[in-house]
């Protein structure tokens, strides 16, 4: 259960390919790399609080992610990660 807590993800399709977006957010630290360098701006901060006082990273249009990694690459924290998913 704490598991599913610290994880925040959704399934969101970019033309023909699906892609899951996982964030840990008790690993985010707000630095906002992930939402200043999103090439589409789907990411934004969210409006509450993870155990260390920080407003974690949520994806905030899933209609226009396009799975670029970007946000993964940049995290310092290794807390966000884009998968592709099978249809």
């Amino acid at each position: 259960m704490l598991i599913l807590m610290a994880l925040q993800s959704g399934v969101i399709q970019s033309g023909r390919r699906v892609f899951d977006i996982i964030v840990i957010r008790d690993r985010c630290k707000e630095c906002g790399l992930c939402i200043e360098l999103c090439p589409t701006k789907v990411l934004d901060r969210e409006n509450t609080y993870n155990a260390y006082g920080y407003r974690p990273t949520f994806l905030k249009d899933r209609d226009h992610c396009i799975g670029c990694k970007i946000c993964e690459n940049i995290c310092p924290e290794f807390a966000i990660f884009v998968r592709s998913v099978s249809k």
